[in-house]
């Protein structure tokens, strides 16, 4: 008999393991386990943001722009390094990566800047006026080849070299210059100068700021008050 109940008795125990109830508490355990993990993980993640967003916060405002131009400039000189040891010319490299539509872009955006930030100065205007010069030559190697031949040595000229007025420009560059100044005179024509001032005109304003107000008024007005003020001035007004 007790053999049998020994034998018996796992059989029971097995029973209860696969009922329902067992299956429904394992099942829960598993759930439980894996919502402790999740919620484990979620908390790592979320300290790891902290201390993240702390950092970037201490970091200056524009941290992110220039850690993405040391990058570039680090791409740049390992660039420059393999061009270097390969002997090609890095700027014919580069310019050889660099795609029509980037390189037209690039060139629209340019032609958009305005070069001229206005008068700041007579030195800055000069300066703008030698570079708008100096980007108008166009090199002539055969005029350049004629005077090295007729001037010989003095064509790079030393302290000892006496060329001065020997030189003597062609009509080609004459007319050049002649139509540069002409251009410039027109420019000059067309910018806005300060009105002078009339001594013989009629004065009816106070002050400069109501001078202004009664040009404006006469500019739109004046054509439809112009008979009331002849007749205010011959005193047969109404």
């Amino acid at each position: 008999m007790a053999t049998s109940a020994e034998v018996i008795a796992p059989s029971s125990e097995e029973e209860s393991a696969d009922s329902p109830a067992a299956l429904k508490r394992e099942e829960r355990l598993r759930k439980f386990r894996e919502l402790h993990f999740k919620r484990n993980e979620a908390r790592k993640l979320n300290h790891q943001e902290v201390v993240e967003e702390d950092k970037r916060l201490k970091l200056p405002s524009n941290w992110e722009a220039k850690k993405a131009r040391l990058e570039y400039e680090l791409v740049v000189d390992q660039k420059k390094k393999e061009c270097a040891e390969r002997g090609e010319d890095y700027n014919r490299v580069k310019l050889l990566e660099i795609s029509a539509e980037d390189a037209e872009r690039w060139e629209r955006k340019k032609k958009k800047r305005n070069p001229d930030p206005g008068f700041s100065g007579y030195a800055e205007a000069q300066l703008r006026q030698y570079q708008r010069l100096t980007r108008q030559i166009k090199p002539d190697m055969d005029n350049y080849e004629r005077q090295r031949e007729e001037c010989g040595e003095d064509f790079h000229p030393t302290s000892n070299s006496l060329i001065h007025g020997t030189h003597v420009p062609s009509k080609e560059s004459i007319d050049r210059m002649v139509v540069d100044v002409e251009k410039q005179i027109e420019k000059r024509s067309k910018y806005s100068r300060r009105r002078a001032y009339n001594d013989d005109a009629d004065i009816d304003y106070i002050n400069e700021r109501n001078a202004k107000f009664n040009k404006k008024a006469e500019r739109f007005y004046g054509k439809y008050t112009a008979e009331i003020k002849q007749n205010l001035e011959r005193g047969t007004a109404v």
